[in-house]
C-alpha cells in the first residue's frame, strides 16, 4: 500500500537527509565505530544543515516546525543507513521537548541556540546503577543550598555521555524522594565535581558514546532548574509518549530495511541448485515478515498523526513501542538466519542491524513496562 503520511515537502526533506548522510556520516562511520564516539564536527555539520532543533522556535535558532513527520523522516533514513552513532533523534525528539516546554525565557536564550547549531550536545540522565525503569528508585540527590543545589550521585548507560555539554539530570530534591520528590537540573560541561566515567563497551551502536556519570558535591545554580521543583515526574510523563513513538518509528524502519535487504539476498543466494527464494520455507518467512511489517507500519503512522494532533495517549505510544521493537528484534533474528553463515559476519548489514537494534526493547521503557502501562490503562 502507498503510504499517505508524507507530503512532497517531507520527501524533499528526506533527500536532504540522505545527502547529509552520504557526505557527513557514512564516510566516517566505520572509524567512529572503532573509536566508540563520533566527531564533534558531525554535530556542527548537522546544525549547519538545519537537522538539529527541528521543533525549536526560529527565534532561538531552530527550524520552528512542530510537525513530527520531519523527525520521523530523519529517524527512518538514519536507521536505513545504519548510522547509529550520531544520536540526533535523542537530541531532537527526546531531550529537545524538555527545553522547549519547561525552560524559562532566560534558559531558552542561553541554551537553545547552541542546541540547534550543534555547539551544545545534550544528554538526559535518568538511569542509575540501582534504578532503571523504576524512576521512583532514584538515589542521586540535590540538596537545596539557597542559591544552588548540591548534587551527589551517579548515572549509568547515558547516551551522549562523553560528548554532552548539557545533561538534563533527574535528581531527588526531597529526602523521601519518590514520584513527588524529583526535579530536573541541567548540569553543564566543566562544573566542578562533574566527572565522566568510561565510555561503555556495548554489543551494538558502538559509534554512539554511552557513559557513566559521577557527581560529587556539584554546585548546580538554581538558574539551572528545569521546570518546577519536585515536578520532574510529571514533566517526564508529558514527554515519554513522544520518546516511545520515536523509538517505534526507528524500529519499524529497521524491520522494513531488514526485510528489503533479505529479500534481495534470498533472490541471489543459491542452495540445492536454485535460489533460496524458490524454497517454500523461505517464501513463507518473507511473507510473514512482510505482513507483520505492513500491519505495524499502519499503526505507527497513525500514532504519528495522533501525536501531531496532540492526541497520542501513553497507552497507544506504549503499544507502538513494544510491538514495533519486538518486531524489529524478531525480524533481525529471522533475517540473519536466512543469510546463513554470512549473516554472522560483521561486514554484512544484517549483522550490524542485529546488534544495533537489540537495545530497542530495553531503553525508553522495557517491553515489560510497556505492557504494564497498557494493562493499567485498560484494567485500572
Amino acid at each position: 500500500m502507498q503510504r499517505e503520511l508524507y507530503t512532497e515537502e517531507h520527501e524533499d526533506f528526506r533527500e536532504t537527509v540522505k545527502a547529509f548522510l552520504a557526505k557527513e556520516v557514512l564516510p566516517h562511520h566505520d572509524r567512529w565505530e572503532r573509536a566508540g564516539i563520533v566527531d564533534r564536527s558531525a554535530w556542527l555539520a548537522a546544525g549547519k544543515q538545519g537537522l538539529l532543533g527541528l521543533a525549536v522556535p526560529q527565534e532561538y535558532g531552530g527550524g520552528g516546525e512542530p510537525d513530527f513527520r520531519y523527525a520521523a523522516v530523519l529517524s527512518e533514513e538514519f536507521t536505513r543507513a545504519g548510522a547509529s552513532g550520531l544520536a540526533i533523534g535523542l537530541h531532537n525528539d527526546i531531550i529537545g521537548p524538555y527545553f522547549t516546554a519547561f525552560a524559562n525565557e532566560e534558559q531558552k536564550r542561553r541554551w537553545l541556540p547552541g542546541f540547534c547549531s550543534g555547539e551544545l550536545i545534550s544528554a538526559i540522565a535518568m538511569t542509575e546503577p540501582g534504578a532503571g525503569s523504576d524512576l521512583q528508585g532514584i538515589r542521586t540527590s540535590a540538596v537545596d543550598q539557597g542559591d544552588h543545589y548540591l548534587l551527589n550521585g551517579s548515572k549509568t548507560f547515558i547516551s551522549n555521555g562523553i560528548l554532552a555539554d548539557l545533561v538534563v539530570m533527574v535528581a531527588k530534591t526531597t529526602p523521601e524522594g519518590g514520584a513527588k520528590g524529583l526535579s530536573l537540573l541541567v548540569v553543564e560541561r566543566g562544573m566542578e565535581g562533574f566527572e565522566r566515567g568510561r565510555n561503555l563497551d556495548k554489543i551494538g551502536q558502538k559509534a554512539q558514546d554511552t557513559a557513566e556519570l559521577f557527581f560529587d558535591d556539584v554546585r548546580v545554580p538554581k538558574a539551572n532548574l528545569l521546570g518546577t521543583e519536585h515536578g520532574a515526574f510529571l514533566h517526564l510523563m508529558q514527554n515519554l509518549a513522544q520518546e516511545r513513538l520515536a523509538i517505534a518509528v526507528s524500529a519499524i524502519a529497521g524491520a522494513e530495511y531488514l526485510l528489503e535487504i533479505t529479500t534481495e539476498y534470498v533472490k541471489q543466494r543459491e542452495a540445492f541448485g536454485k535460489p533460496l527464494a524458490k524454497l517454500q520455507h523461505v517464501r513463507f518467512e518473507i511473507a510473514e515478515i512482510a505482513t507483520e511489517c505492513a500491519v505495524t507500519r499502519t499503526f505507527v503512522d497513525r500514532c504519528i498523526t495522533e501525536l501531531n494532533r496532540y492526541a497520542l495517549t501513553p497507552a497507544d505510544a506504549s503499544m507502538a513501542k513494544w510491538w514495533a521493537t519486538e518486531l524489529q528484534k524478531r525480524t533481525a533474528d529471522r533475517c540473519l538466519q536466512l543469510h546463513g553463515g554470512y549473516g554472522y559476519m560483521s561486514e554484512y548489514p544484517v549483522a550490524k542491524a542485529f546488534t544495533d537494534g537489540r537495545i530497542q526493547t530495553i531503553y525508553g521503557g522495557t517491553t515489560e513496562i510497556m505492557k504494564e502501562i497498557i494493562g493499567r490503562s485498560l484494567l485500572g
